[in-house]
């Protein structure tokens, strides 16, 4: 079994979690929530602790159905994201708020200037924005906010010409 620092690694807890195994369940879960709860927080905001609840809960409830383990960590992400979006439309926020990732080195300037475009951009501008920076296609955006794929692409292009237009300005 696959380990780091003595602890099973979530592709090695899968099949165990899938079979019923609660402590495999836990570990797994528990190994895979502070990437959920990242998630959670750059789209849900304030709300990002009940999305990560929402997230663990609907994991645990369809993990069984997971067929393809080598998936595994893609359909975490899908699965959070839909989450984050419902929960942050269930509480009648805004949705999404891009931030950078801990791990990256990034000018913090740049950081402050792209959050000041994507606060200035309409709620679905940011929406598609945001769910194509975390890696998501036309496809899976269109089922995580429940639009026709059409509509997303449009949505995509326009937010990608406002941003930009937003963001030379501010470039100079």
């Amino acid at each position: 079994m696959s380990t780091i620092s003595g602890i099973p690694t979530a592709l090695a807890l899968l099949p165990r979690a899938q079979a019923g195994d609660e402590q495999a369940m836990n570990h797994l879960l528990t190994g895979i929530t502070p990437y959920v709860a990242r998630l959670c927080r750059s789209v849900a905001r304030g709300d990002g602790a009940d999305a990560t609840q929402e997230a663990l809960f609907a994991i645990y409830r369809g993990l069984p159905t997971l067929r393809e383990p080598a998936a595994f960590y893609g359909w975490v992400r899908a699965v959070t994201l839909r989450e984050a979006v419902r929960t942050a439309k269930r509480a009648g926020d805004e949705v999404t708020h891009l931030r950078a990732d801990a791990g990256q080195e990034a000018n913090p300037l740049d950081v402050v200037h792209i959050s000041d475009v994507l606060e200035r951009l309409s709620t679905p501008h940011r929406q598609v924005l945001t769910l194509r920076a975390y890696g998501l296609n036309e496809e899976e955006m269109a089922q995580v906010l429940s639009l026709p794929v059409g509509t997303v692409r449009s949505r995509l292009h326009r937010a990608r010409r406002r941003f930009r237009e937003a963001w030379l300005p501010s470039a100079a």
